[in-house]
């Protein structure tokens, strides 16, 4: 079995095992329409209480929507030089599956799915489409993209979605993101969530002496010697780094998650969906 298709049966398990996408929309209620109000039962979505009514009537009251039109989702997978690094698998083939289990779960719930492939330009894109034949495209695409020598640039995926996209959809953009991005503006018109794939090792090298290193961003060789002290100090510039990425995500409204290469991708979008 190829790695393709192993990515597409571990995702389609993930997502059809119930594990993922058994809501009926990720949407806290864009897209549906008000029908009536009745009494808080136990499982009921805490998100729809009328707060109001409940406050008159001293009884928690739901709200009822009935849908009106589909969501669509648009996954972008932004593939920068750096997303081909990993421990046991690259970061890059972590992003192949999140997008699948991402695809299946669109597919589920009825929902339109697209998606995209960017660096500091975009290279592919799938149209809206309800078909499974989309995921296993997109999936390929992922995995055979050269992501050597690639650099990203947020700005210009911020600004090519926003003019893209004419409709308010569910854009969720998966990278490694060792660039802050802005996403103000195009959280402004659509609902934006950001997957942040990582490797333990990147985040916490181990103490490894002399040695040489490529970046498979820049194609520049590091050689020194990466004692204890200098893996200190170069963790601490990640967690700082990433204390301010998640700081400007959150001053944006955008939810976040961070996935490592180790983890099970629908447990921790399940997360994430339910923190909505």
């Amino acid at each position: 079995m190829s790695k393709l298709q192993k990515i597409l049966v571990r995702a389609k398990r993930q997502v059809f095992s119930e594990m993922v996408g058994n809501n009926p929309s990720i949407f806290q209620g864009e897209g549906y329409d008000f029908i009536e109000l009745r009494e808080y039962m136990a499982g009921d979505d805490i998100r729809f209480i009328d707060w109001n009514i409940t406050a008159k009537m001293q009884t928690p009251y739901i709200k009822i929507f009935r849908q009106e039109r589909e969501l669509h989702v648009v996954v972008v997978n932004v593939l920068n030089g750096s997303v081909h690094f990993g421990s046991k698998k690259f970061k890059q083939e972590s992003i192949a599956e999140i997008s699948a289990v991402l695809g299946f779960s669109t597919i589920k719930n009825g929902d339109i799915l697209s998606s995209y492939i960017f660096t500091d330009k975009m290279h592919s894109y799938t149209k809206p489409s309800k078909k499974l034949h989309q995921i296993h495209k997109s999936t390929d695409d992922i995995l055979n993209f050269n992501a050597i020598n690639e650099k990203v640039d947020f700005k210009f995926i911020a600004d090519t979605l926003y003019k893209r996209l004419k409709k308010r959809s569910l854009i969720i953009i998966v990278g490694d993101y060792f660039e802050i991005p802005d996403f103000r503006l195009l959280a402004k018109k659509h609902e934006v969530l950001s997957v942040i794939v990582r490797d333990t090792l990147e985040e916490k090298p181990p103490p490894m002496g002399f040695a040489s290193l490529l970046d498979p961003q820049s194609a520049t060789m590091l050689e020194g010697d990466f004692s204890h002290k200098s893996v200190e100090a170069y963790a601490k510039k990640v967690s700082e780094h990433d204390h301010k990425l998640f700081e400007v995500l959150r001053k944006d409204g955008i939810r976040f998650r961070k996935i490592y290469t180790h983890s099970i991708p629908s447990v921790e979008l399940r997360r994430l969906f339910e923190g909505r």
